[in-house]
This record gives C-alpha cells, sequence and structure tokens, in this order.
C-alpha cells in the first residue's frame, strides 16, 4: 500500500539546492518532531511512506539496504536509482520533497493530537511487525501501549441481524471485561456492536481505521469513537490525515485488524464480504480463527459456518476463546485480572425487572426475531393499556434490556448494561 500525497512540481536541482532543501526540511522538523513526540527515525519513515510510488515493502527494503531509514536520506540520486526505486521516487528522497511532505505531516498530527510510531519505534504493535507487509508508520490517537496488549479481533457483516448483533455485544462485553483488547474497525454492524460491547463493560478497544486519524466513519459513530478514547482505547490509522473513506481503503485496512490481534472471531458475514479477506489474512498470518455458528438459512450465516467446517473453533460464550488463546497471552491476562476485580458473568438473557409489566413485555420478546409494537398491543391488549406498554418498553431500552429496531420492531438483547 503506497500512501499517496500528489507531489507539488519541482524543477531539476543543483546538488547544492539538494543539501540545502534536505538540511532545511530535517533541522525544520527538529522543533515539530518535539511537539508530536516521534522520533528522528519515525521521521525519515514517515517521509518514506509519503513518497509517491513507493510501497511499504520497497520502503522496507530499503532501509535494509541501506541500514536506517536516515541513512537512505543520505544516500545520491545515484544510489538510489541504483536501487532500482522508480525515477519519481528516488527524485523526491534525494531533493528532499519527501522531507518537505512529512514535515507538513508532522504538523497536521500534532494538531489532530495524534502520535506517529514507525516500524523501528519500540511502542510499534509486536504482532504487527510479525505479518508479511506491516504498515511502515501507525497515526495513533489515545493509549499507545495498548497495541501492544493482547486483543481478539471481532468482524462480521454490516448488515446483521438482532441475533448477530447480540453475540458480538455479548462476547465482547465478556472477553473486555477479563483483560482482553477488542480489535476491531468501527464499521456499522458486527464492528459497532463489539466496540460498544466493550466500552458497555469500560474494557479497552481499539478502532482500526479506514479513513485519516482524525475522521470518524460512518459519522454515526462518532460518538462511539469519542467514548473508545474516552475509556482509553485507542485508534490507528496507516492512511495519512485527512484520507477520505475511499472503499479500497477498508480491505487493506483488514490486515493490520487481524495482524494485530491473538485471533480473529467471525460473527455473521455473507459469501461475499470484507470479513472473508480478514479471516484469509489471519489464516496467512498463522492466527486462529473462531466463528459463531448462525441460522443456516440466514445468508449471513454462511460465513462462520463455512469457516466452522473448514476447522474454525465454534465459539457460544466467552470461555470458547478463552480456551484456545496462546500461552503467553494467557499469562499477560491473568496477571492484569490479579490487578482488578473479577468481572461478574451476565446471564445471556438477564430477566431481573421490577415491574410486572416490564415482566411481562420480556417474556414475549425474542433476541433473534424482532416483535412489532402492533403486535405487543395486541397481545397485550387484556392485561394492559398502550401507554403502559409505551412507558415499560421505555423503561427496557433505558436499561438495556431490550433493543428497538427501525420500524418500531423491538428485540430482547442478549444482555443488560
Amino acid at each position: 500500500m503506497t500512501l499517496r500525497i500528489l507531489p507539488k512540481a519541482l524543477c531539476a536541482p543543483s546538488l547544492t539546492q539538494v543539501r540545502e532543501t534536505t538540511s532545511f526540511a530535517t533541522m525544520s522538523m527538529a522543533s515539530t518532531v518535539g511537539v508530536n513526540r516521534a522520533s528522528g527515525e519515525t521521521v525519515y519513515w514517515l517521509a518514506l511512506a509519503l513518497t509517491d510510488g513507493l510501497g511499504p515493502s520497497r520502503a522496507r527494503q530499503l532501509v535494509g539496504r541501506f541500514g536506517t531509514a536516515e541513512k537512505v536520506f543520505r544516500a545520491s540520486l545515484t544510489e538510489l536509482e541504483a536501487t532500482g526505486m522508480r525515477a519519481v521516487s528516488a527524485q523526491a528522497v534525494a531533493t528532499g520533497k519527501s522531507l518537505e511532505l512529512a514535515q507538513e505531516e508532522l504538523a497536521k498530527a500534532a494538531e489532530a493530537k495524534a502520535k506517529i510510531i514507525s516500524l523501528s519505534d519500540p511502542e510499534y504493535p509486536p504482532r504487527l511487525k510479525e505479518i508479511y507487509d506491516p504498515p511502515v508508520v501507525l497515526f495513533v490517537k489515545g493509549d499507545v501501549a495498548l497495541l501492544s496488549q493482547p486483543g481478539i479481533a471481532m468482524v462480521g457483516t454490516r448488515h446483521p441481524t438482532p441475533y448477530g448483533t447480540g453475540m458480538a455485544e455479548r462476547l465482547a462485553t465478556d472477553l473486555a471485561a477479563r483483560g482482553l483488547v477488542i480489535i476491531s474497525g468501527l464499521a456499522r454492524g458486527i464492528d459497532t456492536a463489539s466496540h460498544r460491547g466493550a466500552v458497555a463493560t469500560k474494557g479497552k478497544t481499539i478502532a482500526v481505521l479506514g479513513t485519516g486519524i482524525d475522521i470518524f466513519y460512518p459519522r454515526e459513530n462518532t460518538r462511539l469513537g469519542e467514548q473508545i478514547l474516552a475509556l482509553g482505547g485507542s485508534m490507528i490509522s496507516e492512511f495519512p490525515i485527512g484520507t477520505a473513506p475511499t472503499p479500497q481503503n477498508f480491505p487493506i485496512r483488514n490486515r493490520i485488524i487481524s495482524g494485530m490481534s491473538v485471533g480473529v472471531l467471525v460473527v455473521e458475514a455473507a459469501e461475499y464480504s470484507g470479513t472473508r479477506i480478514t479471516s484469509r489474512c489471519a489464516l496467512e498470518q498463522n492466527r486462529d480463527v473462531y466463528a459463531v455458528p448462525g441460522n443456516v438459512t440466514n445468508k449471513n450465516s454462511w460465513g462462520p459456518n463455512t469457516l466452522i467446517k473448514q476447522g474454525a473453533k465454534l465459539v457460544a460464550t466467552w470461555e470458547d476463546v478463552w480456551e484456545e488463546l496462546p500461552a503467553d497471552a494467557q499469562v499477560v491476562l491473568r496477571s492484569l485480572q490479579c490487578e482488578s476485580p473479577e468481572p461478574v458473568n451476565a446471564s445471556l438473557f438477564p430477566d431481573e425487572v421490577r415491574s410486572p409489566h416490564e415482566q411481562k413485555i420480556l417474556k414475549l420478546l425474542k433476541p433473534d426475531q424482532s416483535t412489532h409494537i402492533d403486535e405487543l398491543v395486541e397481545m397485550l391488549e387484556n392485561e394492559m393499556s398502550s401507554s403502559e406498554i409505551f412507558a415499560a418498553l421505555f423503561e427496557l431500552e433505558l436499561n438495556g434490556k431490550v433493543r428497538q429496531l427501525p420500524g418500531k420492531n423491538f428485540v430482547k438483547s442478549f444482555c443488560s448494561f
């Protein structure tokens, strides 16, 4: 993946001009680096990431050849061209244009209150370094240390059933309550439910964006993103500040979601979906794959059910994930549990309500099938008035025991928050 920022037109500079430009850019960045708290080497990695026509693989090869990212920028144009890199890329590096772009990006990152870490930075996620094509730089908002803690990726369709939404929230809540970081993409559907489950138990979650770190997408998840950060979570992106939510970015970022995790949990996914990409990345990265079984007549069950047939671990409760975690992850999580109170197991279908009206309504609702408000009124017409039904539903919604879907349809929640 090449991080592209279109360069300004350049006249052919003299060798003296090249040295002066590079020196000026390097010195100017020194003050900006202090604001952004990026290391000197990270600045050069950033410059490589912003070089037109130079992808992550070629950037890593250049650094491997010259020794450090900084030494790449000390090389002459002839030495750079001798590596086989494109002429436009070599010119951008040799003239200092890439360093100027890095300087501008550092200023934008500082304004967005984001930190930039590179492959050479000790804070770079260790599991992400293991994959075939890790991004050379990451833009991070929130707790950077969280990127190195054991996490589980939770992915699925953007159009889940009530069952899928409920299972994602329930599993995320239980796993986050036990110290496991929930990693997802902040997209609609299963991603949103997974983040929301972690937030509900005040657990830690990481949102991997397919946009610039300064853009929440979709917009309706802006508040959720703010909650993630307020509770000590993180948001990360490999794309420059201001990058719009273009379709091709989201499949690219999926390798980061799986690469940072110890395993990938698929809740609901159709036959042709981005979740298949994430699952394939997980297998290529030697990550465990888990799946929640679904109704065989529902198209969203194709993905997880097929994965289970192919050997993925069937998941019904958090214990199914926990017992399969790598030994090193379990050691870290046990140490975290010793430092915090034991989480309380919540009932899968909580029925502890005070009002008799609420109890009657809760018994009629199902977690995997919606019920229209008119049906409830009809079923309870001899026991409750319409106003009493509306009031009871309002209280149940506030307590998280039922969820209202579009069109005045209601479902029973898998858990109460």
